[in-house]
């Protein structure tokens, strides 16, 4: 006897792989939201921490920052301080210059120079005088360029040929006449160069005689 299956097996097949179908799909949907949200979740939290860490240095740098203004103000109180002492100390020293000065004149000029006349405005000090010969005014220069340690850069403003006793008398010595100046170092200075010596020799050269 034969038995026919009359039942639509194929549709039913057909409607359960479909149901299988729909089912990976909500499975994988499910599956893709929760990826998103996990992902999502992973984000806002690093990003909270990177948020939290960027107010950490922010705090710091503002902290640093007034810090820093601190310090500044400090510095600039410091060379104020240092500025009105470096001004007392100058006032102190300067009460000394004279004497200094007529002193270092007094070693430095060799023998056959007279001076005439010392002018002295702040630290430049202007001198006139005679001189046997221009050899005497060329070592009156070296003394005050290397030798004095009060006396720096000395410089020959003029030099000329004269006659002791005034022009057109008859039995006249022939002598040089020069004018030159020369800077006046403060003791700050002095204790740079312990040698005496000044930083930068500039000691002039001497003119050409005008007669």
């Amino acid at each position: 006897m034969i038995r026919i299956n009359l039942l639509p097996h194929r549709e039913e097949k057909r409607k359960l792989r479909k149901q299988a179908f729909v089912a990976l799909l909500a499975l994988g949907g499910v599956a893709g939201v929760a990826i998103v949200l996990l992902v999502s979740g992973y984000n806002a939290r690093a990003l909270s921490v990177q948020e939290q860490r960027n107010g950490v240095l922010k705090e710091s740098i503002a902290v640093l920052d007034k810090k820093i203004a601190e310090i500044s103000t400090l510095r600039q109180e410091i060379d104020a301080l240092k500025a009105r002492q470096q001004a007392v100390e100058d006032l102190q020293a300067d009460r000394n210059q004279p004497v200094y000065l007529m002193d270092e004149l007094v070693k430095q000029t060799p023998p056959g120079v007279y001076l005439r006349t010392v002018k002295q405005e702040n630290l430049k000090v202007t001198l006139t005088g005679n001189a046997q010969s221009q050899e005497r005014v060329s070592e009156l220069l070296r003394n005050l360029s290397g030798n004095s340690p009060w006396l720096e850069r000395p410089d020959l403003m003029e030099v000329k040929s004269g006659t002791l006793g005034g022009p057109g008398k008859a039995g006249g010595h022939k002598i040089v006449e020069f004018q030159l100046s020369v800077m006046i170092k403060r003791p700050r200075d002095k204790d740079e160069n312990p040698d005496g010596k000044p930083g930068a020799k500039t000691g002039a050269k001497p003119a050409a005689v005008k007669s």
